[in-house]
Protein backbone atom coordinates (compact mmCIF):
# COMPACT_ATOMS: atom_id res chain seq x y z
CA UNK A 1 0.00 0.00 0.00
CA UNK A 2 1.17 3.30 -0.76
CA UNK A 3 2.79 4.99 2.32
CA UNK A 4 0.90 8.06 1.64
CA UNK A 5 -2.28 6.29 2.23
CA UNK A 6 -3.12 7.04 6.07
CA UNK A 7 -6.43 4.65 7.12
CA UNK A 8 -5.68 5.72 10.43
CA UNK A 9 -7.73 8.90 10.37
CA UNK A 10 -10.83 10.10 8.53
CA UNK A 11 -9.81 11.81 4.73
CA UNK A 12 -12.35 14.29 3.01
CA UNK A 13 -12.32 12.57 -0.36
CA UNK A 14 -12.97 9.38 0.87
CA UNK A 15 -15.77 10.57 4.06
CA UNK A 16 -17.33 12.61 0.94
CA UNK A 17 -17.28 9.33 -0.85
CA UNK A 18 -19.42 7.38 1.79
CA UNK A 19 -21.85 10.53 2.37
CA UNK A 20 -22.55 9.61 -1.56
CA UNK A 21 -22.50 6.15 -1.25
CA UNK A 22 -19.71 4.60 -2.17
CA UNK A 23 -17.53 2.08 -1.39
CA UNK A 24 -14.00 3.61 -1.52
CA UNK A 25 -13.86 4.58 2.44
CA UNK A 26 -12.54 2.75 5.53
CA UNK A 27 -14.21 2.50 9.07
CA UNK A 28 -12.26 5.46 9.99
CA UNK A 29 -14.01 7.55 7.66
CA UNK A 30 -17.57 6.05 8.34
CA UNK A 31 -17.28 6.40 11.70
CA UNK A 32 -16.56 10.40 11.38
CA UNK A 33 -18.84 10.44 8.70
CA UNK A 34 -21.61 9.19 10.76
CA UNK A 35 -20.80 11.83 13.67
CA UNK A 36 -20.28 14.68 11.19
CA UNK A 37 -24.14 13.57 10.04
CA UNK A 38 -25.01 13.51 13.69
CA UNK A 39 -24.25 17.13 14.09
CA UNK A 40 -25.32 18.10 10.90
CA UNK A 41 -27.95 15.72 9.47
CA UNK A 42 -28.30 17.13 6.05
CA UNK A 43 -24.87 17.24 5.46
CA UNK A 44 -25.55 14.00 2.81
CA UNK A 45 -27.85 16.21 0.53
CA UNK A 46 -24.68 18.52 0.84
CA UNK A 47 -22.95 15.99 -1.38
CA UNK A 48 -25.53 15.05 -3.14
CA UNK A 49 -26.74 18.41 -4.17
CA UNK A 50 -23.17 19.49 -4.97
CA UNK A 51 -22.77 16.47 -7.41
CA UNK A 52 -25.87 16.86 -9.31
CA UNK A 53 -24.27 20.92 -9.24
CA UNK A 54 -21.39 19.51 -11.18
CA UNK A 55 -23.40 17.70 -13.47
CA UNK A 56 -25.91 20.45 -14.69
CA UNK A 57 -22.76 23.16 -14.77
CA UNK A 58 -20.68 21.19 -17.21
CA UNK A 59 -23.26 20.20 -19.04
CA UNK A 60 -24.77 23.82 -19.73
CA UNK A 61 -20.50 24.73 -20.41
CA UNK A 62 -20.19 21.75 -23.10
CA UNK A 63 -23.78 21.79 -24.61
CA UNK A 64 -24.58 25.38 -24.52
CA UNK A 65 -21.20 27.62 -24.08
CA UNK A 66 -19.77 25.34 -26.26
CA UNK A 67 -16.67 24.74 -23.54
CA UNK A 68 -14.12 21.60 -24.43
CA UNK A 69 -11.67 22.33 -21.79
CA UNK A 70 -12.19 20.90 -18.19
CA UNK A 71 -9.72 21.84 -15.57
CA UNK A 72 -10.85 20.10 -12.63
CA UNK A 73 -9.15 21.15 -8.99
CA UNK A 74 -10.07 18.89 -5.99
CA UNK A 75 -11.36 15.99 -7.94
CA UNK A 76 -12.44 13.18 -5.06
CA UNK A 77 -12.69 9.84 -5.45
CA UNK A 78 -14.88 9.06 -8.74
CA UNK A 79 -18.86 8.44 -8.45
CA UNK A 80 -21.30 8.62 -11.08
CA UNK A 81 -21.45 10.93 -13.94
CA UNK A 82 -17.83 12.27 -13.20
CA UNK A 83 -16.75 15.95 -15.18
CA UNK A 84 -15.39 13.85 -18.43
CA UNK A 85 -18.25 11.79 -18.65
CA UNK A 86 -21.00 14.31 -18.56
CA UNK A 87 -18.64 16.69 -20.55
CA UNK A 88 -18.15 13.72 -22.90
CA UNK A 89 -21.58 12.76 -23.15
CA UNK A 90 -22.71 15.81 -24.74
CA UNK A 91 -19.23 16.50 -26.44
CA UNK A 92 -17.15 13.63 -26.90
CA UNK A 93 -13.66 15.36 -27.97
CA UNK A 94 -13.68 17.62 -25.09
CA UNK A 95 -10.85 17.55 -22.64
CA UNK A 96 -10.57 16.92 -18.97
CA UNK A 97 -7.67 17.31 -16.74
CA UNK A 98 -8.31 16.08 -12.99
CA UNK A 99 -5.77 17.24 -10.18
CA UNK A 100 -5.96 15.92 -6.76
CA UNK A 101 -2.79 15.17 -4.46
CA UNK A 102 -4.59 12.37 -2.66
CA UNK A 103 -2.71 9.08 -3.31
CA UNK A 104 -5.91 6.99 -3.04
CA UNK A 105 -7.74 9.37 -5.39
CA UNK A 106 -5.05 8.81 -7.65
CA UNK A 107 -5.33 5.62 -7.72
CA UNK A 108 -8.97 5.57 -8.24
CA UNK A 109 -8.75 8.03 -10.82
CA UNK A 110 -6.49 6.96 -13.34
CA UNK A 111 -8.50 3.10 -13.17
CA UNK A 112 -12.10 4.16 -13.07
CA UNK A 113 -11.73 7.76 -15.12
CA UNK A 114 -10.96 6.50 -19.06
CA UNK A 115 -12.04 9.06 -21.81
CA UNK A 116 -14.26 8.89 -24.82
CA UNK A 117 -11.22 7.54 -27.67
CA UNK A 118 -12.32 10.73 -29.49
CA UNK A 119 -11.30 13.26 -26.63
CA UNK A 120 -8.44 13.15 -23.48
CA UNK A 121 -8.79 12.79 -19.81
CA UNK A 122 -5.53 13.27 -17.73
CA UNK A 123 -4.26 13.72 -14.50
CA UNK A 124 -2.37 16.00 -12.33
CA UNK A 125 -0.84 15.31 -8.75
CA UNK A 126 -0.52 18.66 -7.16
CA UNK A 127 -1.81 20.70 -4.78
CA UNK A 128 -5.08 23.43 -4.99
CA UNK A 129 -2.20 25.67 -3.19
CA UNK A 130 0.02 25.30 -6.04
CA UNK A 131 -1.69 26.85 -8.99
CA UNK A 132 1.40 27.60 -10.58
CA UNK A 133 2.23 23.71 -10.78
CA UNK A 134 -1.06 22.89 -11.66
CA UNK A 135 -1.12 25.25 -14.71
CA UNK A 136 2.12 23.77 -15.98
CA UNK A 137 0.98 20.55 -16.26
CA UNK A 138 -2.14 21.08 -17.24
CA UNK A 139 -0.51 22.73 -20.56
CA UNK A 140 0.15 19.53 -21.65
CA UNK A 141 -3.21 18.66 -22.44
CA UNK A 142 -5.24 21.79 -22.34
CA UNK A 143 -4.86 24.21 -25.12
CA UNK A 144 -4.16 27.74 -23.54
CA UNK A 145 -5.09 29.73 -25.83
CA UNK A 146 -9.36 28.12 -25.66
CA UNK A 147 -11.32 28.53 -23.01
CA UNK A 148 -11.37 26.63 -20.50
CA UNK A 149 -13.57 25.61 -17.44
CA UNK A 150 -11.96 25.61 -14.17
CA UNK A 151 -13.88 23.77 -11.22
CA UNK A 152 -13.42 23.94 -7.80
CA UNK A 153 -15.90 22.58 -6.38
CA UNK A 154 -15.72 22.17 -2.47
CA UNK A 155 -12.10 22.73 -2.38
CA UNK A 156 -11.10 26.57 -1.59
CA UNK A 157 -12.99 25.31 1.90
CA UNK A 158 -9.30 23.46 2.59
CA UNK A 159 -7.74 26.89 2.01
CA UNK A 160 -8.01 28.43 5.18
CA UNK A 161 -6.27 31.95 4.62
CA UNK A 162 -8.88 33.64 2.38
CA UNK A 163 -6.84 35.48 0.80
CA UNK A 164 -4.51 33.18 -0.65
CA UNK A 165 -7.79 31.45 -1.86
CA UNK A 166 -8.42 34.52 -3.92
CA UNK A 167 -4.74 34.75 -4.92
CA UNK A 168 -5.41 31.01 -6.16
CA UNK A 169 -8.24 31.85 -7.88
CA UNK A 170 -6.92 34.81 -9.76
CA UNK A 171 -3.52 33.03 -10.76
CA UNK A 172 -5.79 30.33 -12.47
CA UNK A 173 -8.46 32.90 -14.41
CA UNK A 174 -5.54 35.07 -15.35
CA UNK A 175 -3.49 32.00 -16.98
CA UNK A 176 -7.07 30.93 -18.82
CA UNK A 177 -8.39 33.45 -21.86
CA UNK A 178 -11.54 35.26 -22.84
CA UNK A 179 -14.38 33.30 -22.71
CA UNK A 180 -13.41 31.04 -19.79
CA UNK A 181 -15.27 29.94 -16.70
CA UNK A 182 -14.41 29.70 -13.18
CA UNK A 183 -17.37 27.06 -11.51
CA UNK A 184 -17.44 26.89 -8.05
CA UNK A 185 -18.73 25.26 -4.56
CA UNK A 186 -18.36 26.24 -0.69
CA UNK A 187 -19.50 25.76 2.18
CA UNK A 188 -21.08 28.66 4.47
CA UNK A 189 -22.91 29.07 7.77
CA UNK A 190 -25.35 31.96 6.82
CA UNK A 191 -28.46 31.55 7.72
CA UNK A 192 -30.62 31.95 4.69
CA UNK A 193 -29.46 28.52 3.76
CA UNK A 194 -29.48 26.61 6.73
CA UNK A 195 -25.83 26.88 7.82
CA UNK A 196 -26.24 27.12 11.52
CA UNK A 197 -25.45 23.33 11.60
CA UNK A 198 -22.29 23.16 9.85
CA UNK A 199 -20.19 25.06 12.81
CA UNK A 200 -20.47 22.24 15.51
CA UNK A 201 -19.54 19.76 12.53
CA UNK A 202 -17.12 21.61 11.11
CA UNK A 203 -15.48 21.93 14.87
CA UNK A 204 -16.04 18.43 14.65
CA UNK A 205 -14.32 17.37 11.42
CA UNK A 206 -11.21 19.87 12.10
CA UNK A 207 -10.19 17.69 15.02
CA UNK A 208 -10.67 14.66 13.53
CA UNK A 209 -10.39 14.80 10.39
CA UNK A 210 -8.14 15.77 7.36
CA UNK A 211 -7.62 18.34 6.14
CA UNK A 212 -8.88 21.16 7.48
CA UNK A 213 -11.76 23.35 6.40
CA UNK A 214 -13.23 26.46 7.05
CA UNK A 215 -16.75 28.22 6.14
CA UNK A 216 -17.17 31.59 4.60
CA UNK A 217 -19.79 34.48 3.80
CA UNK A 218 -21.70 35.03 0.96
CA UNK A 219 -19.42 38.30 0.60
CA UNK A 220 -16.25 36.01 0.96
CA UNK A 221 -17.91 33.65 -1.94
CA UNK A 222 -18.69 36.19 -3.98
CA UNK A 223 -15.14 38.13 -3.67
CA UNK A 224 -13.69 34.86 -5.59
CA UNK A 225 -15.81 35.86 -8.60
CA UNK A 226 -14.64 39.58 -8.68
CA UNK A 227 -13.99 40.20 -12.62
CA UNK A 228 -16.26 37.79 -14.03
CA UNK A 229 -19.89 37.70 -15.22
CA UNK A 230 -21.61 36.06 -12.77
CA UNK A 231 -24.19 33.50 -15.07
CA UNK A 232 -27.56 33.34 -13.74
CA UNK A 233 -29.16 33.19 -11.03
CA UNK A 234 -26.48 33.88 -9.67
CA UNK A 235 -24.81 32.88 -6.31
CA UNK A 236 -27.43 30.76 -4.53
CA UNK A 237 -27.12 27.53 -2.38
CA UNK A 238 -25.81 25.02 -5.44
CA UNK A 239 -29.40 22.69 -5.05
CA UNK A 240 -30.86 26.37 -6.98
CA UNK A 241 -28.61 26.90 -9.32
CA UNK A 242 -30.87 25.76 -12.59
CA UNK A 243 -32.79 23.09 -10.58
CA UNK A 244 -34.24 20.48 -12.74
CA UNK A 245 -37.22 20.42 -10.64
CA UNK A 246 -38.96 23.45 -8.93
CA UNK A 247 -38.72 21.13 -5.63
CA UNK A 248 -35.08 21.45 -5.16
CA UNK A 249 -34.29 21.96 -1.82
CA UNK A 250 -31.31 24.20 -0.33
CA UNK A 251 -28.33 23.50 1.09
CA UNK A 252 -25.74 25.35 2.59
CA UNK A 253 -23.26 25.13 0.09
CA UNK A 254 -23.24 28.56 -2.59
CA UNK A 255 -22.89 27.51 -5.76
CA UNK A 256 -21.96 29.88 -9.22
CA UNK A 257 -20.81 29.90 -12.20
CA UNK A 258 -18.78 32.58 -13.94
CA UNK A 259 -17.43 34.03 -17.31
CA UNK A 260 -14.19 35.62 -17.88
CA UNK A 261 -15.00 38.23 -20.03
Amino acid sequence: MNDRIRTDIAHNARVWNYWLGGKDNYPVDRAVGDQVTGFYPSIGEVARADRAFLGRAVTHLAADAGVRQFLDIGTGLPTADNTHEVAQRVAPDARIVYVDNDPIVLTHARALLTSAPEGVTEYVDADAHDPEKILAAAGATLDPSRPVAVMMLGILNFVLDTDEARSIVRTLMDAVPSGSYLVLTHPTLEPELGGEGNKAAMAFWNENATPPITARSRAEFASFLDGLDVLEPGIVSCARWRPVSAEACTVAQFGAVGRKP
